[in-house]
């Protein structure tokens, strides 16, 4: 019993003074391992009498989760100490004056995304989000989309199969356009309405001016007594705020969508030559949005009654609005990752965009 309490108190103190897990470790095996002092105390209990061995072993038995536990509450400290120490010795100030050469830069379409949000925020426009996969119903349905679309079609809309039906019509899709963002904004929300509905959006396409992630912005009023002149008075001040032009030709042409009915494309007046496309007064015009009136089917999917409100919408593509703003001719490099290219056309990261501040010009973009 002698020898018990001398290992125990031998073995307690070298624990303590152990000063790091190394030589814990060698105090362990000294005491735990094939030859450690314990282990060696059990091989010797085969000579014991049956008491004595009953007696001895019970004891090895609390001695050995005695320092067991000591070792774990020693070992557990110095991983703490260990990790602090390797973070002092790892840290990175950063309070340090950056390095202008390796200085970041907000991507294009993060800076057109803070434009949009200034110019239609100060119109009085909330923003307001959706999911990315979303129901047939919300994408296309209650957008008074039919079955036989060309827009519904395998080769336009990215389709997920649903795992709890084997209906097609059951379908997710990964959502075409964020008007889906509209439906489920009046699902929640009686009018007034007035929102703008920014985000990713997805179809199968790929070229110059396609990609099959882009970025869209679509809006949405309702209210008693709106008419196209609403419409029309919003969208001008927009692409005037946008552009940064006090005075900006535009038209609109007869289109159709199936949301909006009448529906129409909005123009802007320009110069086009073979090098160089000026925004504003020329013999020119270019196709910037989609807009109309909110057709009836499209309230009543809803919730609203179109007999007492109606209202008007309308559909952006903020890829595209950076490519007319920033002068980039291909719409693919937006998402190459490439560090050259984000250098040339990215933004200074403190330069936020607001209507009294400024939007691009707000300290200059990085070219």
């Amino acid at each position: 019993m002698e020898n018990i309490d001398n290992l125990k108190n031998h073995t307690l103190d070298a624990i303590n003074k152990a000063q790091d897990l190394k030589s814990l470790d060698e105090v362990r095996v000294s005491v735990l391992g094939k030859k450690g002092a314990i282990t060696e105390l059990m091989k010797g209990l085969a000579a014991l009498s049956v008491e004595e061995k009953k007696e001895m072993g019970k004891n090895l038995n609390i001695l050995k989760a005695e320092i067991e536990k000591a070792l774990e509450a020693k070992r557990e400290g110095l991983s703490v100490a260990e990790l602090n120490a390797k973070l002092a010795s790892e840290k990175i100030d950063v309070t340090l004056p950056i390095r202008t050469e390796n200085q970041g830069r907000i991507h294009p379409v993060s800076k057109i995304y803070e434009e949009v949000v200034a110019i239609f925020g100060q119109m009085g426009f909330e923003v307001a989000e959706g999911p990315d996969i979303e129901d047939q119903f919300h994408n296309f349905n209650a957008l008074n989309t039919p079955a036989n679309h060309p827009a519904r079609q395998m080769q336009d809309t990215f389709y997920i199969p649903n795992p709890e039906s084997d209906n097609f019509d059951d379908s997710y899709v990964v959502r075409t356009q964020t008007s889906s963002v509209q439906i489920r904004t009046m699902e929640k929300k009686q009018p007034p309405i007035r929102i703008i509905a920014p985000g990713r959006t997805y179809r199968s396409d790929y070229d110059a001016t396609h990609t099959p992630m882009f970025h869209q912005v679509e809006g949405l009023v309702i209210d008693k007594n709106i008419t196209m002149a609403h419409l029309k008075g919003c969208l001008y001040d927009f692409v005037k705020a946008f552009f940064e032009l006090d005075e900006l030709p535009v038209r609109y042409r007869p289109s159709y969508f199936p949301f909006t009915e009448p529906s129409a494309e909005m123009d802007i007046g320009c110069k086009k030559s073979k090098t160089e496309l000026k925004i504003g007064a020329g013999t020119d015009w270019l196709e910037i949005l989609g807009c109309g009136m909110v057709h009836p089917n499209v309230l009543r999917a809803g919730g609203i009654d179109p007999d007492e409100y109606q209202g008007f919408a309308f559909g952006i593509g903020m890829d595209r609005l950076a490519m007319l703003k920033y002068g980039i001719p291909d719409l693919r490099t937006f998402f190459e990752s490439d560090v050259r290219w984000l250098k040339h056309y990215g933004f200074l990261p403190l330069d936020e965009s607001s209507m009294t501040g400024g939007l691009s010009n707000n300290g200059g973009s990085a070219r």
